[in-house]
């Protein structure tokens, strides 16, 4: 998580390459426990460079199949070890799938974004 810098009110936020080393072991470890997961991508702020002092790391998740409601999905997943807050999507292949081929802006944005680490 953020620190403070020694004795001072100022917090030192992560960097990207350090947020991009925890997320790849995240996904490793996801990829470990969770055999539906096939993909897992970062957007968002840190994908994009443009992240600053507050900003959490949006992560996107495609698993093959889920019985679980779209809402509940990231309940599943164990998201400690990471630097900063952070939030998680999980799609099905098939929901992500239909996204795209609908043009769906979202989808959009983070299959042109996206720095996909699994």
């Amino acid at each position: 998580m953020p620190v403070r810098s020694l004795n001072s009110s100022v917090l030192i936020w992560p960097q990207r390459r350090a947020v991009e080393a925890a997320v790849r072991e995240l996904a490793a470890r996801l990829a470990k426990a969770h055999p539906e997961l096939t993909r897992v991508g970062v957007f968002g702020s840190y994908a994009r460079g443009d992240w600053g002092v507050g900003s959490d790391v949006d992560l996107i998740a495609i698993v093959r199949h889920s019985a679980r409601p779209f809402a509940e999905r990231p309940l599943d997943f164990d998201l400690s070890g990471l630097p900063l807050p952070a939030d998680l999507m999980v799609y099905t292949e098939d929901e992500w799938q239909a996204m795209q081929k609908a043009s769906n802006p979202f989808a959009r944005m983070v299959a042109e974004t996206a720095l996909w680490v699994q």
